[in-house]
């Protein structure tokens, strides 16, 4: 089962942390929460293992106006709130990977129309986003 959306591109690490901020943000997410994964793993597991994970951060974004929109609808909604993005180094320092949450995941726990609406208009925004971050390492 498929439950991101993701793009390789030909950017270094953090060049393609900072193009992923500013496309969240062209498109009415900001960020939540911030989780540098590798740091973590250093700090909780040891070097060994935050080196072995490679770069790797979660960003917990949201769109405010959707999430007013999906919270009002179902509540519960609130426990797969933020929608996270992760941006991780790929094989080599000159590739990095983009994953965000595919908003339909929510479809599938939900029987309501008015998530599916939120879903969709959600998944327009994260594909524009990802869009926007592939073109920028044309």
């Amino acid at each position: 089962m498929a439950y991101t959306h993701a793009v390789t591109v030909a950017l270094p690490y953090e060049q393609t942390v900072e193009r992923t901020r500013e496309a969240l943000a062209e498109q009415g997410f900001g960020i939540l929460t911030e989780i540098d994964v590798k740091a973590t793993f250093i700090t909780k597991l040891g070097d060994d293992a935050g080196q072995a994970l490679g770069d790797y951060v979660i960003l917990g974004v949201c769109n405010p106006h959707l999430a007013s929109k999906a919270l009002a609808a179902e509540p519960q909604l609130g426990a797969l709130l933020p929608c996270n993005v992760v941006v991780r180094r790929g094989a080599d320092e000159e590739h990095t990977i983009v994953e965000a949450i595919d908003p339909q995941t929510m479809v599938r726990l939900s029987d309501s129309a008015q998530v599916r609406e939120i879903a969709d208009d959600a998944d327009t925004r994260l594909r524009a986003a990802l869009g926007a971050i592939s073109d920028a390492s044309s």
